[in-house]
């Protein structure tokens, strides 16, 4: 039933709603295309075991061990680009099937720019040197590219009729989005990204969501679209080429954020936050990729971490640790926070709550993030313990939940004094959340 399919939440479209229930998506995983990885099936027991329901598809082929979505001849090593690779297109169905089974929403993207330059374009069949389709002549693509995939080398991210209008592409390119969305349009647990932090004109993005919508609608099936920005900066206009689409792109995913830290991070959500409310088309806010790790490139383990939460608790629709080295993943502090969000917005009614920082006093930089329903019920979470006020005219019952332990400590109450209420947690440092419900 259409009513099953993942949609944006009718009450508060900033979230969604699946089978006909609101849900919050939270998740991590330990690749971005986990369809290609083994141990499959424990890898999501343990999203699911911890509270995740949400990951990342890249359809990307570019890690040993990956096959490609293409035919090749032994004897010659060339893909046929009209003939399917079994093994990427099983793989790929039994990852649908299984995602399905467990209730996780999996979040394509369709288009990986890190498989069209460099090594993985020296190995990719789109490349006229490994194909028996076309020629680089034929083609006008190039065999060999050497730069970072953001300086915009490869004319394959420039086949459609508004840029290049590439005949000889194009249609091996349709082949493959028609193949993909063979095997999804019948599954209601699937979001659609265009791209992987495309900088390219949005006119590519644009046409593969016109030609995804073209083919749900003649299958009677709605689906929920976005595109993927690399601009760091949400104020950069690559984003306005998907927030102000909202014909096209029906919830927003703002990934690139979470190369910003501390209160940037979170003042940059909210500005954007309050610009599609301004809109009048409020969609769900995702954020399929959080950054940091000590053991990458893209902020410290302590930024990961807290970037997670300031989403959650600044109106996100989602969030999902990065893959490793750049991300935690699904590790023991991935697992521990996703567990801890859940427990703390299960007691919450998230769906009719909003970001509520103008409630707490006292409060000094990064040091603490509210989620309310005021008056009602709050949630909050501190970076590294924290002492400040919070606006109530009553006394409170807080309850603090120790985030790497997942441990709720014994309700407390609180006095109201002078229209506010002092809270302290209960160790002077560390990760920890509250929830008080009046």
């Amino acid at each position: 039933m259409t009513d099953d399919r993942i949609r944006p939440y009718d009450p508060n479209p900033f979230y969604w709603q699946h089978k006909d229930q609101p849900v919050l998506l939270l998740g991590g995983s330990v690749e971005d295309n986990l369809f290609q990885i083994s141990g499959l099936e424990e890898h999501l027991d343990l999203l699911v075991s911890v509270g995740g329901n949400y990951v990342r598809c890249t359809m990307s082929s570019r890690d040993p061990g990956d096959v490609w979505p293409f035919a090749q001849d032994p004897a010659t090593g060339l893909y046929d680009l009209t003939q399917p690779g079994e093994a990427y297109w099983q793989r790929f169905a039994r990852f649908v099937e299984l995602t399905g089974a467990r209730d996780i929403v999996m979040q394509i993207e369709v288009w990986d720019r890190f498989d069209f330059a460099r090594g993985p374009w020296n190995d990719n069949p789109f490349n006229p040197k490994n194909n028996r389709n076309y020629s680089a002549i034929e083609s006008g693509l190039k065999e060999r590219i050497d730069s970072h995939p953001g300086r915009r080398e490869n004319d394959f991210f420039h086949t459609v009729p508004a840029l290049q209008d590439n005949q000889v592409v194009l249609p091996y390119q349709r082949a493959f989005v028609e193949r993909l969305l063979d095997h999804t349009l019948g599954h209601g647990h699937i979001l659609y990204c265009m791209d992987n932090e495309t900088n390219d004109d949005p006119e590519w993005g644009w046409y593969w969501a016109r030609t995804i919508r073209e083919r749900a609608d003649r299958a009677g099936v709605a689906v929920q679209l976005t595109e993927m920005w690399d601009a760091w900066d949400l104020s950069n206009p690559q984003h306005a080429n998907t927030i102000d689409h909202p014909e096209l792109f029906n919830f927003v995913d703002f990934s690139q954020n979470n190369q910003q830290e501390s209160e940037t991070h979170y003042r940059n959500f909210q500005a954007q936050r309050q610009r599609i409310i301004d809109s009048d088309h409020v969609r769900p806010i995702n954020t399929v990729k959080t950054y940091g790790a000590n053991t990458g490139h893209h902020g410290t383990s302590r930024n990961g971490q807290e970037s997670f939460w300031r989403h959650i608790l600044g109106g996100a629709a989602s969030a999902r640790f990065h893959r490793p080295p750049s991300g935690h993943g699904l590790d023991p502090i991935a697992q521990a926070n996703i567990r801890s969000a859940r427990m703390l917005t299960d007691r919450l009614d998230v769906f009719r709550s909003r970001p509520a920082n103008d409630l707490l006093e006292g409060r000094s930089r990064n040091e603490a993030f509210c989620l309310a329903q005021p008056g009602v019920a709050y949630a909050l979470y501190f970076t590294d313990g924290g002492d400040l006020w919070l606006k109530s005219d009553v006394d409170v019952p807080v309850e603090w939940l120790h985030i790497h332990s997942s441990r709720w400590h014994p309700p407390v109450r609180l006095p109201s004094e002078g229209g506010r209420v002092h809270l302290v947690t209960p160790e002077y440092t560390g990760y920890w959340g509250a929830y008080i419900s009046l």
